[in-house]
């Protein structure tokens, strides 16, 4: 079967991810009034504590098979040994958080977690990663178009549900987690039907050689075993910035930082699913050993895509405080410092996964492990300097503490990263540092002139929204004035431009 191009799939994830950010910031807006900030934190620590022990459990090979399967999409002995190999792992988490229940240690691990809300996060946690795991598929195998109308379909359905939820106020943890299964487990049948369709159905004789099971378990050990120690790093200073944040902070700078950090999420919705399509196309320049093609893709899309994160986040940085009002209502309103800093986390978190993808898809793990391993040793008496109460030494600074701690040391490993990437692609590293703080400071100050401008000419003190959606127009338009005369600085060439200005003429 032909899979769609670049273009048409980079289309495809950046106009649903727009119109699923719609619906995301509706939904949320739901869940965090409906549940408010101490629920809404128990879900957090719970979710992390659970999304960092599957992460660590597969050890990077889901980007390693997305990679693999990109490549060599006919090979279904590969889709049959990972989905095993998956479902191993699925077996294991839960015997050991069973074992952990016995041994009756989560009251040191989860402080004020329930058993029952415990269980329920691992299975959470594992729907999650098999969701994770048919999307990279649909994506390997080219299929992004109907993938990503199904994550649309699962977007509008989780909203009806939600919304449901909430009007007849049995919006509670129960609940919520039981909306995760329900929306995961129909993208899961949505993914596995998309793929059969169009010739690759899971449908097939699953058995293996002996032999076949030891080559690609040797594959598989080759690619991920150098991220043993960056993901037992990872899970144990994750858990421990958590872990600090729900013992000195409770579970509302809990909720305060969640709620910062979904946001955030929602400003790299944009270009975050982009990742597995970057990283597929430098796979398969590399293995075709074409340097110079990965370059040009890194050239082209990573500025671009860092550009359309910061146009999101600038904004909400600066109008973090009608953002948390708008989306949590008076509960939330002291999350609004958090938000204004975690704004600014999808900036780098877009170099960081893009730029990234080159390591996983040049199988430079070695390199990528000892850079994350370094800063996340770096970052834990950060964080207890940050999190931990006045009389241990540290500053008590909650959710605000955790997220600069998260959002300054990012800054720092992206770029190190960015260094190393650009001397392998031949790049020059100090264009891509100026082209970060120039393109930020531009949209920072479009993002004030906005605000300053609806405040002061327009009035709407007493009207949120309507103050929130009239800056917003009004940003919109000095960054597309900014592009127009200066498009290197969202990442874009003056040949974009005047393709972009015929069209609309054409349409006119």
């Amino acid at each position: 079967m032909p899979t769609d191009s670049l273009k048409k799939r980079y289309f495809a994830k950046v106009s649903t991810n727009v119109f699923g950010a719609a619906l995301g910031l509706v939904t949320q807006a739901l869940i965090a009034r409906g549940l408010g900030p101490v629920v809404y934190g128990d879900f957090q620590f719970l979710s992390n504590f659970f999304s960092r022990i599957v992460a660590f459990w597969e050890l990077g090979t889901s980007i390693g098979f997305y990679t693999k399967l990109s490549k060599r999409q006919d090979d279904f002995g590969l889709v049959s040994f990972y989905l095993s190999f998956a479902g191993v792992v699925a077996v294991v988490l839960i015997t050991l958080t069973g074992c952990a229940y016995v041994a009756n240690i989560y009251s040191v691990l989860l402080p004020g977690q329930t058993t029952f809300f415990i269980f329920l996060a691992a299975f959470w946690g594992i729907l999650t990663w098999g969701s994770q795991i048919l999307d990279k598929m649909a994506d390997a195998f080219g299929l992004t178009v109907p993938a990503e109308i199904a994550r649309i379909l699962q977007k509008g359905l989780g909203l009806i549900v939600i919304l449901a939820l909430y009007l007849t106020n049995r919006l509670n943890l129960t609940n919520f987690f039981f909306y995760h299964y329900f929306i995961l487990i129909f993208l899961a049948v949505v993914f596995i039907g998309v793929m059969g369709r169009n010739g690759h159905s899971l449908r097939r004789s699953w058995k293996l050689s002996t032999s076949k099971i030891k080559a690609y378990a040797k594959e598989f050990y080759d690619y991920s075993h150098p991220l043993f120690l960056f993901g037992s790093v990872g899970l144990i200073v994750g858990l421990v910035d958590r872990w600090m944040l729900q013992k000195f902070g409770g579970s509302v700078e809990q909720g305060f930082f969640g709620l910062s950090y979904k946001i955030s999420v929602l400003c790299f919705l944009a270009t975050g699913s982009m990742t597995m399509l970057i990283t597929r196309e430098f796979s398969i320049a590399f293995e075709k050993k074409d340097i110079k093609g990965m370059a040009k893709l890194f050239r082209r899309y990573i500025p671009m895509l860092s550009a359309v994160s910061a146009y999101f986040a600038c904004f909400v940085a600066v109008e973090a405080n009608k953002v948390i009002l708008i989306l949590g209502g008076v509960q939330f309103e002291h999350a609004a410092v958090p938000v204004m800093i975690m704004a600014f986390f999808p900036i780098h978190q877009s170099y960081g996964q893009l730029s990234g993808s080159v390591f996983y898809a040049t199988g430079q793990t070695k390199l990528y492990r000892n850079i994350g391993v370094t800063f996340m040793i770096l970052g834990l008496p950060i964080g207890f300097f940050l999190l931990a109460p006045i009389n241990m030494m540290g500053l008590n600074a909650g959710a605000i503490g955790l997220a600069i701690k998260t959002v300054v040391l990012n800054i720092i490993l992206v770029n190190v990263q960015l260094y190393f990437n650009s001397r392998f692609l031949n790049l020059r590293f100090w264009r891509y540092i100026g082209h970060q703080v120039i393109c930020v400071g531009s949209l920072l100050g479009c993002a004030y002139a906005a605000t300053f401008g609806v405040k002061y000419f327009v009035g709407l003190h007493d009207k949120i929204v309507l103050s929130f959606l009239l800056s917003g127009l009004l940003y919109t338009i000095l960054v597309v004035g900014v592009a127009y005369f200066q498009p290197i600085i969202v990442g874009l060439k003056r040949e974009d431009i005047r393709l972009v200005t015929r069209f609309i003429m054409r349409k006119n």
